[in-house]
């Protein structure tokens, strides 16, 4: 007994996930472009002339920041004195 296989028995269904996968990475990926390169996110550049302060350090003081250098870093600490490795009893050959 031979059974046949009708059409929609051989097509395959469930595509709906993926359908869904795809529109949601599609939608994504235009809000992120929408959202990172939109009129609202352009610097703010000034020219020079208009500009206040022409470095950080200006800027801070103009604030009532305090500028003072950063620490030296501290030197390396030397390596503790180790005996020195000794020769082995018996010498490979040469």
């Amino acid at each position: 007994m031979t059974r046949e296989l009708t059409e929609d028995q051989t097509t395959r269904r469930g595509g709906a996930p993926l359908k869904v996968a795809i529109a949601v990475a599609v939608l994504g990926v235009l809000g992120m472009l929408i959202f990172d390169h939109g009129p609202w996110n352009k610097p703010k550049v000034q020219h020079p002339v208009i500009a206040n302060y022409s470095t950080t350090g200006e800027a801070a003081r103009a604030a009532g920041a305090d500028v003072i250098p950063t620490e030296p870093k501290l030197q390396v600490e030397p390596s503790p004195p180790v005996p020195k490795p000794l020769h082995p009893v018996n010498p490979s050959p040469q």
